[in-house]
């Protein structure tokens, strides 16, 4: 499969499931969620969706939960929205480049101030 279709791929996908977790899921655990990036395999049977979940760690975990349990109706929109042959199996995977970026900014600063 050529990379630029399953860049477009990832993308339709990542478009889609920003819009249905902001706009249409009505889990309260599902809070402050955002779709960072869309992997998907070189078949397009199966995407994993990586989210940025604001939050301490107890909100994270039931943010991912509440994401895996609406698992059924956001692969629904994806096959509505997204034409293709097999819609991918969608897993959730939590994002922790934030975190990182603010441990590493957190860093910097503290070195700055000890010169």
């Amino acid at each position: 499969m050529s990379g630029s279709r399953i860049r477009r791929v990832d993308e339709a996908v990542r478009a889609v499931l920003s819009d249905a977790i902001t706009q249409e899921l009505k889990d309260p655990r599902v809070g402050f969620v955002t779709v960072t990036a869309v992997r998907t395999s070189s078949d397009l049977r199966h995407c994993r969706v990586y989210v940025s979940i604001l939050g301490d760690e107890e909100t994270r975990s039931a943010g991912l939960e509440g994401l895996r349990s609406a698992q059924g109706f956001l692969q629904r929109r994806v096959a509505q929205a997204v034409r293709m042959k097999y819609t991918p199996e969608i897993t959730f995977a939590y994002d922790d480049s934030v975190d990182r970026g603010m441990r590493i900014n957190e860093l910097l600063r503290e070195a700055g101030e000890g010169e």
